[in-house]
Parts: structure tokens; C-alpha cells; sequence
């Protein structure tokens, strides 16, 4: 019976309604221990079958934190004979975590996926109820796993709900919709206690419900400590925390079991396998026999149920364990491994064979390295870093010892430990005399410095280890200072300039193919201290030689990411430095490449980064629908994978694409978004485009004076080398000249015009044109507008291009031109109108009225822009779906892509097919706005 909790129950009454409506749920129920999660969650499993749904139910086991997968495993096992249903990558995916066959290690947030599709499948038409008690000991990649496929469940009418102990070891999971279980009212609490214990005294009854304050174990088992041999202890006021007065109250019970019979529960509450006759095996030469284990039964503290050994409460198992002498456990340790002789119990024998060391054993180092090899197979990172920083632990050999801890820094660090990573690096780089292994370090450590936020730090890492390594080393020196040109990037442009000095002093080897990649990242970005140009102080891009091609570097980068060489982040690095070099097509078409790999390999960490180069030139090509989409879809994964950098740089270009739609609070809220999540005195990383978005939303809407106030910002250090300084500089020469100021714009326009002629692309020249010719006395202004207007692409860049007739209009219009200005004004007002940006679009209808065009050309120009083009009708999500629809795919094969469930793919199509005005999926090939984009 389940005294009280009436909200809670109706909470997860909800959940279950909505799932038979086909919406999916998540709730998190979390608490200290015995204040009834597991009960709650009995709750559920009883009203779900009740209403007919399928369930399945899985445990986090906190002795098997260590082996990837288990929780998984143990979860999904009455759903696996759907896994032929999977999509081909899912399904090798899972089957490589779960052990079912071999094959590349597979990321965690990919297996989510499968995770995701699974449960849609074995739901089928249907809704599902789907559990995990004890959350908080589940190991880190089946946690990872649990949680992406929670945060994408959406119409599937699944529902998840986790229970999670407080405390150390706590189930991570941001922003998933939580229940905090708190004691029960004082009515609820007595009629418990009554319930089980109705022959206390009134003092006693007074006492014990003043101790438990609530909470529902508390309540059943203090009356038991108080019959018991020492109350005192457990009742003695203010001395123990509830959870340790509980483990006395268990522990004082099993103390008064017969030896062999606490013999066989401290061997249970050691064993991991969930395996009874691995426990009995172990538990003969300790002299104890199945016999004994009828004690602990008829106290009502341990059975086995289908061969699988269970505490009647976690506490029990934890008492048992933490309060038993060393020396016997160590023995049951020893005893448990001699049982574990199948050799698909390998990792657990390892384990418990460490657990029973008293000092340094290469064999046991020897099983602990294998067990980490293993584990990093399946993709448990986590896992094997901690299985090789124990193996190290008992190496006696220097050498082997430092490998083994290099080793679990490098494993840390893939899996996003970054504490641990760091400690590892810095443990083991004192000691290491391979100049690469030093150098591997050093790149743990940086990067963990570097995804910390801390900037500085991780910068004089990286570089440090450069300079340790250059002589013997000069390729591995020269990987070291790619990843430094990244924080040096955040920090400001004479330490950029001071790093690619190192990097271009290397003498590399031709053959190394770090030497073209270096080349042309010297080529883009270094300037030479012994150029006399005038402004090479202020640009990093002041030589006249053209920038050098992309094509080049990606194929050197290429060849060493399959020689294992250099890393994955070398390719994605070359996509940000296309873009400071306006090569935004090269920059897109690499992105859009490596982002359709990682969607198909399942690399869902790496996209983050990999979507903000895309959404960067999709921007700068006037593409805002495809941003906004894109930028929507990203920020999920980034928040998904916990990558803080990308969440603030995110927000930051959706608030870009707000503030050309005029959407002042959509704007304004970004932005916010972006800024808060500076760290200590480190800035955002979005802080550059977040100022870029309020300064054109201040310029559309008419405020030139805050617009020049927010742009220079952009201009100064540490601001002024970031790419937003280099493409608003436009916006800033045309607030500065609305407001009469023109000199507060004129370095930074110098500056541009310098980039201009280092990356010869027409659309730049048309940028400067424009400036001069806002900047031009009105006898040369006509020539140079209608030079920039010839130069922009009909087919590319409607924003700037829309602009710069927008300008022309209003310069012909002031100098009496109206009728010729008419042309512009219209042409301009199309182009705003299909890209949404009202505060433009009112602009040049404000500029026609004054050229006496009236209301009909007006209203002709916007029927002709077609505002309600899909774009504007669909949200982010439906447009992506939808676009992909159009182009023949499956709704299976939209979920791969997209990281969705089938089902999701479905209810986004049936809800976009009325705003469309269609009524099948074959009607969307004929709809414009949803052909394939380039």
C-alpha cells in the first residue's frame, strides 16, 4: 500500500494519459535514499500494465559502474529481437555495445539513437513504459545513452522515468523535467508507521517519527532498531545523517546472522554478475554453504529470485559492504575472482582481483589493461580510462606505469572527463620521456584547459609542450601548435600572431602530412614581422598575394586522419579558417561533408562544431530559413553533449537571424542566452556575434547611433581578428555615415578593404563599393553604387545584395531621381520580404511612399516575394523534415539523419502537410522553397 502521495501519483498518471494520445514523456524522480522512488516507480509499472502498456525495467547495480554497457544491457534485453528493424549504422551500433558482435566503438549519443529507435519499435502502434531504478549507479556510458534518447523522445508515445538516489554519484541529467520526493506529511508518516509497527509505545512512536522525518524506510525499519541490541547508537541525536542511522539499523540486523551467513552477504554485496552460483562457488572455500543463506531470507533481508541474488534494499548491500573488517573483504574479493573463471567473465574477474590487491601485481595490471582495451571497443571511454589508471596503480615498471596513465588521460579526455583527463596528463607528464607521449599530454591537458573555458591556461600548455618537443619532434610540435592557434583565437590577436610565429619557425618535413595543413594556415593567417606593409599591424591579412586554397590542406589533413596522425579537429579547424578567408562556398561544402559523416557514423559530439561552420556561411549567404533550421537542430545537440562553447555560440547566430527579422525580444533573448555563459573572467565564446546581432538589429530598426556604438566593440581587442569584426564592418561604415560620423568607421574600413583584396571574391569588391560610395562626395557616388550593384550574384547573398539597392534607392531619391530610385527601392523590398526582414522591408516601403510609388507597388512587390513560402509557414524542425521528405526519403531514413525517432518524422509531416496547403508527401517535390540546397 502507498500512503500518500497523491501529486506524485498524479504525475505519473499524466505521463501515462499523454502516452496513449501518442506524446512521450520523461520524468526524473529523485531523492535521498528510502523516500520511496522505488516505490513510486512500482506505482507506475502497476498502472501502466493495468491500462495494457508493454514495460520494460532495467537497474543502475553499483558494482558494475565499471563495464560499459551493463545497465544498457540489462534494460533492453526484451526489446532486442527488434533489433533487425534498426537502421543499418543503429543496429551495428548498439551491437557493438551490447556485445553482440564486433566493430568500431561506438559513440554514446549514437547508441542513444538506436536506444530511441529500439523503443519506437518494440512500442510499435502502441505506448510503452520504460524504467531505470537506481540511475545514480549506471555505468557512464549507459547513463550518456538513457539521456540523449530521453531529451529526443517526442511522439512516440513512450515514457521514461528514471529514479535517482541524491549525493555523490547522481544521475546527471540537465534538463530533463524532474520530481523531487521529499518526507511525507505527518498523517501520511504515522499511518506508515501504524501500519508496521502498531505496538510502539507513545514514546517511542514520538521518537521514531521525529528521527525519520518522513522518510517511508526510515519509518519501517527504526522500530526494528529500537527492539534491537544497541538503539542508542542509531538514535543518539544529531550524530548521523539518516542514510548512515539507516545502514546502522541494517548492519545491526545482519550482525545478529550466523557467521557463514554474513560470509555469503558480504559476497553478494561484492559480486557484479547478478550470478547466485558465481556467489556460491566463491563462498565454498570460505566455508559457507547455500544452506545458510536461510537466515538472511527469513529475516527478510536477502532472497534469490530466478537465480539472481537481491538485497531487499540497496542500503542493506551498502552496509554490508562498508562495514565488514578489510581482511575479509579483501578474502571475498580473491574468492569472488577464483569464481568468475568463464572467459566472458574476464572483466569482472579483473576487477576483483584489483579490489584484493595490497600492492603493485603485473599480472593483475596485465588483466586491468585487457579489461580496458575491451571496454574502449565497446566505446566505454570512461571505463577503460579508469581501468588504466588502476592498472598503473599497481605497475611496477616506470615506463609501463607512465603509458598506462597516459593512456587513461587520453581515454578521460574522449570521454568528456576532463577533470580527471587533466589530473591524469599532469600525473604522468613528469614522468615521461617519449617526446610524443609527452606531446599526447600536453594535448589532453590543453584541451581540457580549452573546453573548461580557461583559456589562457590551456594556450601556455599547448604551447609549452611545443616548444619541449620542436627539435625531436617538429610534427608533433607543429599539431600542438594547430590546436593552440584555437585558444589563441580567444584570447587575442597578438598571441595568435605569436603562435603562428612558432608554428611557421618549424622546419617540418615534406612528408609529414601536418606540413600542408601548417602552410596553409601560415599562408591565411600569419602576418610577417619584416612586411612593411602600413596596416600590418592591424590586419592579419594584409599581403597581397590572394588567399591560398582549401583543397590542399583538406587533403593533407585527410591523409593524416587516416594514418592516425593528426586529429579529427584538424579537418573542422579548416572549415573555420576557409571562412576568415572568404572562401564561404569551399567552407560549407566542407562542413556539409563532414556533418553527413558524422550523421552517418553517428558522431554526434562532433557536429556541434562541425553545424557552426555551416550555419556561418549559410548566414553570410542570406540564407536565414536554412540558419535558423540548422542553428535550432545544433543547439540541441549541443546541449545534448554538454558542450557549454557551442550552446553560447548557438544562441548567438540565432540571434543574428532574429535581429534580420527584426525580432527585437527574440533578438534580445539570444543574446542573453549567449552572454551568460562566460566563465570567471573569460568572455562568451558567442560574445563576438552576439554584439554583431545587436548592432544590426539596431541599425535595421533605425537607432545608427547604438548600432555604431555595439559594431566598434567588434573593432577593438580583443574582438577585432574575429570574423564578425571583419563582415560587420559594412554595417559599421553604414551606421557611422547615417549618424554623420564617418571617421569612426574609417580604420576598421581600411581594414576591410585590405581583406577584400587578400580573398578576390566579387561579393567582398561589391561590399567595398558600397562603403565608398556612401563614403563618396555625390558627384562619384552613381558610378561606384552601380558598379557594386553589377557585382553581387542575382542567385546569392539576397541580403547584401537587397541592401546595396536598398542605399542606391535612397541616394537616388535624395539627389530627386525618384523615378530611377522606384526600380531599386522595389527590387530591394522583394528581396527583404522573401527573407523575412521586416524592419528592411518597412525601410524601403517607407523610401517608395517618398518617391510617390504608392500602396499598389508596394503590395505588388510583396505578392510577388511570396512571404508564405514554406520557410516562413513550417518551424525549423518541419522545414528540415519536410525538405528531406521532398527529396524521396523515407521517414526512416529521415530519423537517421535528423537523430529522431521514425514516429517524430511522422507527426512533424502530418502537422506540416495543412500549413502547406497539401494533402500527401508526394505534393512536396512541387513546392520551391523545399527543393535541395547547395
Amino acid at each position: 500500500m502507498m500512503h500518500g502521495r497523491t501529486t506524485e501519483r498524479s504525475a505519473v498518471e499524466a505521463l501515462l494519459a499523454d502516452a496513449r494520445e501518442g506524446t512521450s514523456g520523461v520524468l526524473v524522480v529523485r531523492g535521498e535514499p528510502g523516500i520511496g522512488k522505488t516505490t513510486l516507480l512500482a506505482y507506475a509499472v502497476e498502472a501502466a500494465e493495468a491500462a495494457g502498456f508493454p514495460v520494460v525495467r532495467g537497474s543502475g547495480v553499483e558494482f558494475e559502474a565499471e563495464l560499459p554497457y551493463a545497465g544498457l544491457s540489462l534494460l533492453l534485453r526484451p526489446a532486442l529481437a527488434h533489433l533487425p528493424a534498426l537502421p543499418e549504422p543503429q543496429r551495428r551500433a548498439l551491437d557493438a555495445a551490447l556485445g553482440l558482435a564486433s566493430g568500431e566503438a561506438p559513440e554514446p549519443m549514437f547508441v542513444g539513437l538506436a536506444v530511441l529507435t529500439l523503443l519506437s519499435e518494440y512500442a510499435g502502434d502502441g505506448p510503452l513504459l520504460c524504467l531505470v531504478d537506481d540511475a545514480q549507479w549506471l555505468d557512464r556510458v549507459s547513463s550518456d545513452a538513457l539521456v540523449f534518447a530521453a531529451r529526443r523522445l517526442h511522439a512516440e508515445g513512450v515514457v521514461m522515468v528514471f529514479g535517482a538516489r541524491d549525493g555523490e554519484g547522481a544521475f546527471p541529467a540537465p534538463g530533463l523535467p524532474e520530481l523531487r520526493l521529499t518526507g511525507l506529511p505527518p498523517a501520511d508518516a504515522g499511518a506508515l508507521l501504524d501500519a508496521h509497527a502498531a505496538d510502539l509505545s507513545p514514546t517511542a512512536r514520538y521518537r521514531v517519527l521525529a528521527e525519520a522525518g518522513g522518510n517511508p524506510l526510515a519509518l519501517r525499519e527504526l522500530p526494528v532498531a529500537l527492539a534491537g541490541d544497541n538503539p542508542s547508537a542509531v538514535f543518539r541525536p544529531g550524530a548521523l545523517p539518516l542514510t548512515s542511522r539507516l545502514q546502522l539499523a541494517f548492519h545491526g540486523q545482519v550482525s545478529r546472522l550466523p557467521a557463514a551467513t554474513q560470509t555469503l552477504l558480504l559476497l553478494a554485496a561484492l559480486d557484479d554478475s547478478g550470478d547466485v552460483g558465481v556467489v556460491l562457488r566463491a563462498a565454498e572455500p570460505l566455508g559457507a554453504s547455500p544452506g545458510d543463506l536461510e537466515p538472511a531470507d527469513a529475516a527478510g533481508l536477502f532472497s534469490v529470485v530466478d537465480g539472481t541474488p537481491r538485497f531487499r534494499h540497496p542500503l542493506i548491500r551498502a552496509a554490508v559492504h562498508q562495514r565488514a573488517p578489510l581482511d575479509r573483504r579483501m578474502a571475498a574479493h580473491r574468492a569472488l575472482a577464483d569464481a568468475l573463471d568463464a572467459p566472458d567473465q574476464a572483466d569482472r574477474r579483473a576487477w576483483q582481483l584489483a579490489a584484493a590487491s595490497t600492492g603493485p601485481d603485473e599480472a593483475v595490471a596485465d588483466a586491468l589493461d585487457a579489461t580496458a582495451d575491451r571496454a574502449r571497443e565497446r566505446g566505454g571511454y570512461a571505463a577503460a580510462a579508469r581501468a588504466y589508471e588502476f592498472a598503473a596503480r599497481l605497475t611496477v615498471d616506470q615506463d609501463r606505469r607512465t603509458h598506462r596513465l597516459a593512456l587513461a588521460a587520453q581515454w578521460a579526455s574522449e570521454a568528456g572527463d576532463l577533470d580527471r583527463a587533466r589530473d591524469f596528463a599532469a600525473r604522468s607528464a613528469a614522468q615521461a620521456k617519449d617526446p610524443k607521449v609527452r606531446a599526447t599530454l600536453a594535448l589532453v591537458h590543453g584541451l581540457a584547459d580549452f573546453w573548461h573555458g580557461a583559456f589562457p591556461s590551456a594556450h601556455k600548455t599547448l604551447v609549452g609542450a611545443a616548444e619541449d618537443v620542436a627539435a625531436v619532434e617538429p610534427g608533433a610540435a607543429a599539431r600542438l601548435l594547430v590546436q593552440a592557434l584555437h585558444t589563441a583565437w580567444y584570447i587575442n590577436e597578438d598571441e595568435l600572431q605569436s603562435t603562428m610565429a612558432r608554428l611557421n619557425a618549424l622546419t617540418l618535413p615534406e612528408d609529414d602530412p601536418i606540413t600542408p595543413v601548417a602552410r596553409y594556415l601560415i599562408d591565411c593567417l600569419y602576418l610577417d614581422p619584416d612586411d612593411d606593409h602600413p596596416d600590418k599591424k592591424q590586419s592579419i591579412n594584409p599581403a597581397p598575394a590572394p588567399a591560398p586554397a582549401l583543397a590542399d590542406a583538406v587533403t593533407a589533413a585527410r591523409t593524416a586522419r587516416a594514418a592516425g596522425t593528426v586529429d579529427a579537429r584538424v579537418l573542422q579547424m579548416l572549415c573555420g579558417v576557409a571562412l576568415t578567408q572568404g572562401q564561404d562556398t569551399d567552407a560549407y561544402d566542407l562542413a556539409a561533408e563532414l556533418v553527413a559523416e558524422s550523421r552517418r557514423q553517428g558522431g554526434i559530439g562532433r557536429l556541434p562544431t562541425l553545424l557552426f561552420f555551416q550555419v556561418e556561411a549559410e548566414i553570410f549567404d542570406s540564407r536565414h530559413a536554412d540558419a535558423l533550421a540548422t542553428a535550432s537542430e545544433a543547439l540541441g545537440f549541443a546541449r545534448d553533449t554538454g558542450q557549454q562553447q557551442w550552446v553560447s555560440q548557438f544562441h548567438s547566430v540565432l540571434a543574428v537571424v532574429r535581429a534580420f527579422e527584426g525580432d527585437e525580444d527574440a533578438c534580445r533573448r539570444a543574446a542573453d542566452e549567449s552572454l551568460a555563459t562566460g566563465a570567471g573572467g573569460a568572455m562568451a565564446p558567442g560574445t563576438p556575434w552576439s554584439y554583431w546581432a545587436l548592432g544590426i538589429l539596431d541599425l535595421g530598426l533605425g537607432r545608427a547611433a547604438t548600432a555604431v556604438t555595439r559594431l566598434e566593440q567588434l573593432s577593438r581587442e580583443p574582438l577585432r581578428h574575429h570574423i564578425c569584426s571583419t563582415r560587420s564592418t559594412p554595417d559599421l561604415v553604414e551606421a557611422a555615415i547615417r549618424i554623420g560620423e564617418p571617421g569612426r568607421a574609417a580604420e576598421q574600413f581600411a581594414r576591410f578593404e585590405d581583406w577584400a583584396g587578400r580573398v578576390r571574391r566579387p561579393w567582398a569588391d561589391a561590399l567595398v563599393l558600397r562603403c565608398r560610395a556612401l563614403l563618396a562626395d555625390d558627384s562619384d557616388a552613381e558610378e561606384l553604387w552601380t558598379a557594386a550593384l553589377a557585382l553581387h550574384d542575382p542567385e546569392r547573398r539576397a541580403m547584401e545584395r537587397a541592401r546595396t539597392a536598398l542605399l542606391f534607392g535612397e541616394w537616388l531619391r535624395r539627389v530627386r531621381r525618384k523615378t530611377d530610385a522606384r526600380e531599386h527601392l522595389r527590387a530591394a523590398l522583394e528581396d527583404f520580404e522573401r527573407l523575412g526582414a521586416r524592419p528592411w522591408a518597412d525601410r524601403a516601403r517607407t523610401e517608395l511612399d517618398a518617391t510617390g510609388a504608392g500602396g499598389a507597388a508596394r503590395a505588388s512587390a510583396a505578392a510577388q516575394a511570396s512571404p508564405n513560402g514554406a520557410a516562413a509557414v513550417l518551424t525549423p524542425q518541419e522545414l528540415q523534415i519536410t525538405r528531406l521528405a521532398a527529396q524521396g526519403m523515407s521517414n526512416r531514413d529521415i530519423a537517421a539523419q535528423l537523430f529522431l525517432s521514425p514516429r517524430t518524422v511522422g507527426h512533424h509531416l502530418y502537422k506540416a502537410y495543412p500549413k502547406l496547403g497539401i494533402l500527401s508527401r508526394t505534393e512536396l517535390a512541387g513546392i520551391p522553397d523545399l527543393a535541395a540546397r547547395s
